[in-house]
């Protein structure tokens, strides 16, 4: 469930973890319900293996550009460590 009121077209970076395995996945979307659901009903190729998942992380944004480049550092070396501190 999305936790945020969304007033325009808002851009969400957001991070799961997997229930059955060691796997985090970070990915950005307009609509997070959605997305959560394709990864959590198999519907995504890259993540069907690792499913179900439980959330991690939601952030709001309000350009494409800005959850780009938040996308991009929690996929980094120390973003990775961040998320990490989080389970």
């Amino acid at each position: 469930m999305c936790l945020f009121w969304v007033t325009e077209r808002m851009f969400f970076v957001y991070a799961i973890k997997s229930k059955v395995r060691n796997y985090i996945y970070v990915g950005l979307t307009s609509d997070f319900d959605r997305r959560l659901l394709k990864h959590n009903s198999g519907q995504n190729r890259t993540t069907r293996a690792y499913a179900p998942f439980v959330v991690l992380l939601t952030e709001p944004y309000m350009t494409r550009l800005e959850a780009r480049k938040r996308e991009k550092y929690l996929k980094s070396g120390i973003g990775k460590e961040y998320l990490k501190l989080l389970t």
